[in-house]
């Protein structure tokens, strides 16, 4: 009977936070009984909850303050206390050249260079004024070295100093530089006309704009025929 009364109270007890226990004694103590205790913040929390999450089979733990929109090591961040830095590359520009470089360097050395490679072509250069140094794109008109009358021309184009090409496959009697800029030549063609000599061309003259594009060079109009029996030609 005592036992049972002793069961009794517990259970009665247990709703109030304690339970009476029987001790050899024939006395009683009271035991408190509490919910689980509060874990404490982790170190470096600084009072804010910590929460985990797994993303990619990695395991990583913010604080609260990483909702407001704080970045770290967990993001893929810099270290903590600097932002996200991000590194951007570009290309370089197509067509870049030095404008520093030396007048020296670059009227000695670039324009003796291309007026050895017009005279490698069995070319002399007609007027080496005509190249500038300081463009990305430069020119050079010459003759066939041992031309008797001095009616087959073509232009040398180099890009950044390095010889690319000529304006086209077949000379002309007459070419000359009327104009240019850094990427842009600008020549003449004399035209003749099917009766003409080579001295005196009646066909007037044809403007051809070359322009660079993605670094290959374009006319930008039509070059007239090297020869017709049908209008105005080059020769």
């Amino acid at each position: 009977m005592r036992a049972a009364a002793l069961i009794a109270g517990a259970l009665a007890l247990g709703g109030t936070g304690g339970v009476l226990l029987g001790g050899c004694g024939g006395g009683t103590k009271t035991v408190s009984i509490s919910a689980a205790p509060t874990p404490a913040p982790e170190p470096g929390a600084a009072g804010h909850s910590k929460s985990t999450s797994t993303v990619g089979g990695r395991t990583s733990t913010a604080g609260a303050s990483a909702a407001t929109g704080a970045t770290g090591n967990a993001t893929g961040g810099s270290a903590p206390g600097q932002g996200t830095s991000t590194t951007r590359t570009a290309p370089e520009p197509a067509f870049t050249h030095t404008a520093t470089q030396s007048v020296q360097d670059t009227t000695g050395g670039q324009a003796t260079a291309a007026a050895a490679t017009v005279r490698a072509h069995g070319y002399t250069p007609n007027n080496t004024s005509d190249y500038h140094p300081n463009q990305t794109l430069t020119v050079l008109v010459g003759t066939r070295t041992g031309s008797a009358d001095g009616y087959d021309q073509r232009a040398f184009f180099f890009l950044d100093g390095r010889y690319i090409g000529t304006d086209s496959s077949q000379p002309s009697a007459s070419v000359r530089v009327v104009s240019q800029s850094d990427t842009e030549v600008t020549l003449a063609y004399a035209l003749y006309r099917s009766h003409d000599s080579l001295c005196c061309p009646s066909g007037g003259q044809a403007t051809v704009h070359f322009q660079l594009n993605n670094g290959t060079l374009v006319p930008q109009d039509p070059i007239p025929p090297v020869a017709s029996t049908r209008g105005p030609a080059r020769q």
